[in-house]
This record gives structure tokens, C-alpha cells and sequence, in this order.
């Protein structure tokens, strides 16, 4: 049977969702790597080998290109966040919390994760960064909910949900800026010692317990 000369509405809007999204993950990367305000429509049509006209058949400007960068990093965090709380019967809060900063750090190891971390919205005009901050917010109070579950149930020690979600999204985010693909290790394996070192922290048979203390009572007096 011959194929059909003329392709169905929807055959053409997931060919269009195809190329938009070829178009934001070509921008994503140029921004990661030349910075939001060094790279041009013309550099992301060079990418795609195709002409500047063309990119604006799928987008209206690099302003909004960079918010649609953001927000889809900052959904699959949100996904993943929102998934991690909804297995309350999966597993104690530290188990969920493993899960979910795992994913945090392959998450921000893919393009438009990347380009969340090393660009963000600071760009982009007041209103939209509103917007965007807002669905930050709502996954950084996910991230503490999990904390607090977890030293609910006693699978996590007594702490400040806010610094150890802070302190734990700090040193994850901050992978995307020194993870290099072509490296040794795999990010699961980064991600895997990085979670460890939060889990299991870094003394040996409780070496340097007091200075850890002292430490500590010189953090909150700051």
C-alpha cells in the first residue's frame, strides 16, 4: 500500500513539537557554553544548520527561548520531586531523598538542567523570573517536606530542613558546572559518592567529632 502523499494535523504538530524542541536544546546548549547574552539567533541556526528566519517560525524571541529553557528544567525537577513524595509507601523519607537527589543530579547534567544552572532566569525581564522562582520555590518546599518526613520517621537525624536542602541542591546543582561527559566517571557514580558524603558524611570512626561540634557552634553564632 502506498504511503499517504499528505500528513495528518496531528503527524504535523509532533513533527513542529520536534523541531521547536530541536531549536531550544540547540539554544540551551550555545547558552550554556557562550552565555546567554554572547550567543545570537544566528549562532542557534548555525547549530541547526539552518536560517535565522527559520527559528522564528518556533519562537518569538531568545528571551522567550531562555524561559522555555528554564521552565522545562525546572519541570522534570518538579516531576521528579513530585514523584519522590508521592511513594510515601516506597520507602523511609531518607530512601525517597536518595531517590529524588539522584535524579537532581542527572537531571542537571542534560541540557536544559545545565542551562537552568549555569544561566537561570536572572536574564530574563522581572515578571517572567517571578513566575519562574515561584515553581522554585514550590520544589525547594518539596525537597524539605522529604527531609522533614525523614527525620519524622527517624531515618534521618535531627536538623534544619532549610540548610540541608540548601546545603544538598547547592553541591548537586553545582555538577553541572564541572561535570565533563567525556569524563571517567558516570553521573550516577558522581552522584552516588556526592549523596554519600550528605548520608554517610566524611569522619572515620568519629574522628574529628569535636572539631565537627566546635565547628558547628561557630556556624550558628555567625
Amino acid at each position: 500500500m502506498a504511503a499517504p502523499l499528505w500528513k495528518t494535523q496531528a503527524q504535523r504538530e509532533q513533527e513542529r513539537a520536534l523541531k521547536r524542541e530541536a531549536v531550544l536544546r540547540a539554544a540551551a546548549r550555545a547558552f550554556s557554553e557562550q552565555g546567554f547574552h554572547r550567543t545570537s539567533l544566528d549562532d542557534v541556526a548555525e547549530r541547526l544548520n539552518v536560517t535565522k528566519p527559520t527559528i522564528y517560525h518556533y519562537v518569538r524571541s531568545k528571551d522567550e527561548i531562555l524561559f522555555e529553557c528554564v521552565r522545562i528544567g525546572l519541570e522534570r525537577l518538579d516531576s521528579a520531586s513530585a514523584s519522590a513524595e508521592a511513594q510515601r509507601g516506597g520507602g523511609c523519607g531518607l530512601d525517597r531523598l536518595i531517590v529524588l537527589w539522584t535524579e537532581y543530579a542527572r537531571i542537571v547534567t542534560e541540557d536544559f538542567g545545565r542551562c537552568l544552572i549555569l544561566v537561570g532566569e536572572d536574564p530574563l525581564p522581572a515578571e517572567t523570573r517571578k513566575e519562574l522562582r515561584a515553581l522554585k520555590g514550590k520544589i525547594d518546599k518539596r525537597f524539605r517536606g522529604l527531609i522533614e518526613q525523614g527525620i519524622a520517621d527517624g531515618s534521618i537525624q535531627p536538623c534544619d530542613s532549610k540548610l540541608l536542602a540548601f546545603a544538598a541542591a547547592g553541591a548537586l546543582s553545582w555538577i553541572a558546572r564541572w561535570h565533563d561527559p567525556a569524563g571517567s566517571l558516570p553521573v550516577d557514580e558522581i552522584a552516588r559518592q556526592t549523596i554519600g558524603f550528605f548520608v554517610n558524611g566524611i569522619g572515620l570512626n568519629g574522628a574529628g567529632a569535636g572539631r565537627s561540634r566546635h565547628a558547628g557552634q561557630h556556624a550558628s553564632a555567625v
